[in-house]
């Protein structure tokens, strides 16, 4: 299998559009559900990318098959941050070592050329203990727990689980 990983391009919202959808109607898949993946949230999450972050996607041939985003928060005081990281591998490509070779793209692009940013956030819930672990693979750290933050949909609650990566190569301007 060959894959190409490129920076995102706005005109792809379409196409991550359909990947998210995919994904998200997978139990666990994403936070959101398939009915919260709107062409209004893709290209929310691909300016913001854009404008302060990173994006980039995994090509089967021409086929985008996951993709990647995380950008600054607001105040300045998070200017040194990423966050709001979600990545989306397509259910058929998923434990064949594309999310891993975007991930790990990712993590390299910002820290070769993003040397405003000391730390890339993202958040996963408790009970996905393959996805933690493949984010301590990494380089990730765990930072405590947000607890009873995810509503399970049955009346119950599961934590949140904070995790962070530290760019080697910040460099405070």
């Amino acid at each position: 299998m060959s894959i190409k990983i490129r920076k995102c391009r706005p005109e792809y919202w379409e196409e991550i559009l359909r990947l998210y959808q995919k994904v998200a109607a997978i139990p666990g898949g994403l936070a959101r559900t398939s009915a919260e993946i709107s062409g209004g949230y893709v290209k929310d999450f691909q300016r913001k990318a854009k404008e302060t972050g990173l994006s980039m996607i995994a090509l089967s041939g021409m086929d985008i098959v996951a993709e990647i985003h995380a950008h600054k928060l607001q105040p300045r005081v998070f200017s040194h941050v990423l966050s709001e990281l979600t990545i989306a591998v397509h259910p058929d490509f998923q434990g064949k070592g594309v999310g891993k070779a975007l991930f790990s793209a990712f993590l390299e692009e910002v820290a070769t050329s993003r040397p405003d940013i000391l730390r890339v956030e993202l958040i996963s819930r408790e009970s996905n203990s393959k996805a933690i672990r493949f984010y301590e693979s990494l380089g990730f750290k765990q930072e405590g727990r947000f607890e009873l933050r995810i509503d399970r949909g049955d009346g119950t609650f599961e934590a949140d689980i904070p995790m962070a990566w530290i760019n080697p190569n910040y460099s405070k301007r």
